[in-house]
């Protein structure tokens, strides 16, 4: 990755000025103090723990949520968003983890949505609506075509249509959330290609994300959150990972993710020689009780389609998987009922959680505690 990002000192007034919001939900305070100022021609780090009052800050700028108090102006002038339309009309766009097209539309017609060029006799121009997307992916230096229907587009390709979306209504301020989350590393880079582009034609852009080394090699500036409250903003270059994770838990940080000892107890899942052909070979492993054990690869190895066929979503031609010594058959999720078996894949929303376990709570809790990762 490029680990040198624009350092540009930001004199003057801000392009987005958020201080002291407040939101509360009856007794629950979500966010406290909301200060975050966006500087034209700046990528800007949101950082926090899961908590700290990010997506309820995000919320606020796009319309989502009135905040209870507090001080927001765009361009110096200040603003009272209603409605997501409000947030919009002030140049406002949020590009979130998970995108949102229509499925059954094409790309051209998701990025047009709702205003549609139109022809001499008031019906929708699908050629101007397809050359306006093209000029937009050439603008992006992406190559996607807008006739393809947006139903089976990689997470990163769905990521990069709302930025074009973004950029034919004008946005002034990108606002990402997690957008890496579900992206490799090659689709990584070039988003980060896409938002440096777009900072260095003077936008302002908000990339809240948990990984370091891409808040280090992306953004100019930090601001941290902690507790519903804004902590300190620094800029990139002045900021060290210790010194921004220590703002973030409020103490002093010896190891983020100190190694402790575990009983590991008998073995709850054993897979032993699973292949599908042109898919995976050979594939063995055992999860213990009290375990937790990686699985990891480059994109395309095949580790989402091993747990899958773990699980019994997609079967397998040769091999055999046990759940504490019981023979699962390769088949669909539902002959897996004498188990007890959960899959959290990596596309959440489309392929949602699945948890499947017959037994009583002794028998889930244990094992609950054995885990496959993949990573």
């Amino acid at each position: 990755m490029n680990l040198a990002p624009s350092q540009t000192e930001h004199p003057g007034e801000a392009l987005l000025s958020l201080r002291g919001a407040v939101k509360t939900f009856g007794p629950v305070v979500a966010l406290a103090d909301g200060t975050i100022e966006l500087h034209a021609g700046e990528i800007h780090a949101l950082v926090g723990e899961n908590g700290a009052g990010k997506s309820t800050l995000v919320k606020v700028m796009a319309g989502l949520y009135t905040p209870d108090a507090g001080e927001f102006r765009i361009a110096g002038e200040p603003q009272s968003f209603r409605t997501v339309g409000d947030s919009k009309n002030a140049g406002i766009s949020v590009i979130y983890q998970e995108p949102t097209l229509f499925p059954d539309l094409t790309v051209a017609e998701n990025i047009f949505i709702g205003r549609q060029p139109k022809g001499a006799l008031g019906l929708i121009s699908r050629a101007t609506m397809r050359a306006k997307a093209e000029e937009l992916f050439a603008q992006l230096g992406v190559p996607i075509d807008p006739d393809r229907v947006a139903e089976g587009l990689s997470i990163a390709d769905q990521q990069i249509i709302e930025i074009a979306k973004a950029i034919s209504i004008d946005a002034r301020v990108l606002i990402m959330d997690e957008p890496t989350a579900a992206l490799s590393g090659v689709e990584v880079e070039r988003l980060f290609t896409v938002a440096r582009a777009l900072r260095d034609r003077g936008a302002a852009i908000m990339f809240i994300s948990h990984r370091f080394e891409e808040v280090f090699a992306l953004t100019d500036r930090i601001t941290v959150m902690r507790d519903g409250r804004y902590i300190s903003t620094v800029m990139t270059r002045d900021a060290t990972i210790e010194g921004i994770v220590k703002e973030m838990v409020g103490r002093d940080i010896d190891q983020l993710f100190p190694k402790e000892d575990a009983p590991i107890g008998d073995v709850v899942l054993k897979v032993e020689n699973l292949t599908s052909a042109g898919v995976f070979s050979n594939v063995s492993f055992e999860v213990r009780a009290g375990e937790i054990l990686g699985l990891s690869g480059l994109v395309g190895a095949g580790r989402s389609e091993v747990a899958r066929a773990v699980f019994g979503v997609d079967g397998y031609d040769s091999g055999s998987v046990q759940m504490l010594g019981r023979n699962c058959p390769s088949a669909r999720c539902s002959t897996r009922s004498p188990q007890a078996l959960a899959l959290c894949p990596r596309i959440a929303a489309s392929r949602g959680w699945s948890w499947i376990s017959p037994w009583g709570a002794m028998q889930r809790s244990r094992f609950a505690s054995a885990w496959l990762g993949l990573g």
